[in-house]
């Protein structure tokens, strides 16, 4: 019978990955804590071409529908607050062809915590209605695409706006 009070990433692979090598099991806002180690992470996978990071970020949603789902059938809960590796691939998603500075991922960041803490529509209404590991990862793709969105546009008005080239 599945655990579902007390998660075990250390033991299982699966639960490693999908509490977000760990930053999943912080006592408060476990999401907020996923997002921050999602940034590092970003970091490393900004050095590929936009190409490949697509090609990874694809990957990555599709492996965590799958991470995800395994994960809360193990805990015996679904989508438990400390699974962030919805997390991790909505914040890349956030920062999709954005510039890896320091500015653009603290942005970056605080978009996507807005989306995802507030759930404007469409994002509570995939987050209440969308089961399994989709319902996991859905609402945190649709808040990353929203937040990548508002940077964006941010993106191109902000240095028009400063003079910058």
């Amino acid at each position: 019978m599945p655990d579902s009070i007390s998660p075990n990433p250390l033991k299982s692979p699966i639960q490693f990955l999908a509490f977000g090598l760990g930053s999943g099991l912080a006592p408060k806002a476990p999401g907020t804590f996923g997002t921050i180690a999602a940034v590092p992470l970003f970091w490393l996978l900004s050095h590929l071409s936009l190409e490949m990071y697509t090609v990874a970020l694809v990957v990555a949603f599709v492996a965590g529908i799958w991470i995800c789902d395994k994960a809360s059938k193990e805990l015996g809960v679904h989508d438990h607050p400390g699974i962030v590796w919805d997390e991790f691939v909505g914040y890349w998603l956030t920062m999709w062809a954005l510039p890896a500075d320091w500015v653009w991922m603290l942005a970056g960041f605080v978009a996507f915590r807005i989306f995802d803490i507030a759930k404007p529509w469409p994002i509570g209404w995939l987050d209440k209605r969308v089961d399994g590991g989709l319902g996991i990862m859905i609402d945190d793709i649709v808040a990353g695409l929203m937040a990548c969105g508002v940077l964006h546009i941010a993106h191109t008005v902000i240095p028009a706006q400063a003079g910058i080239q």
